[in-house]
């Protein structure tokens, strides 16, 4: 079985933003030849997981459950991480429904295990505070 890594769906029912206005608490001016402009103040996205903290799925979640990535993809329930991290489940049920066979896990060793595994990747503290 293969991994797919997909992004996630958007629904078609958002409403549309409305049309962007400057507010003045996050609009500078500036004056160029009389016209007054008003511009955003620059702003720098980062995707967290694996670019500002190490994510521990990858190498000490298989540990924790001792399998290979390979065999914790294709035990586990497809969708319960998902609907636990949208807050459509609690805990609770993710512990009942972590794996597709509804095997029980210590989930208390699980979250300290995580715990233990989140750090910054090397360097990017220096870099965060060189962007101040």
């Amino acid at each position: 079985m293969s991994c797919l890594f997909r992004p996630p769906a958007v629904s078609p029912a958002f409403p549309k933003p409305p049309a962007w206005r400057p507010r003045p608490s996050m609009a500078a001016s500036c004056s160029t030849s009389g016209i007054t402009e008003h511009r955003k103040l620059p702003v720098l996205l980062f995707d967290i997981m694996d670019t500002i903290v190490r994510d521990p799925f990858y190498h000490d979640i298989p540990a924790f459950f001792q399998m290979s990535m390979k065999e914790l993809l294709e035990s586990k329930h497809p969708t319960a991480w998902v609907e636990f991290e949208m807050g459509l489940i609690d805990e609770n049920e993710l512990a009942k429904m972590f794996f597709r066979d509804g095997r029980p896990f210590d989930l208390e060793g699980l979250k300290q295990c995580m715990l233990r595994g989140y750090s910054y990747v090397d360097g990017i503290e220096e870099l965060l505070h060189g962007t101040r």
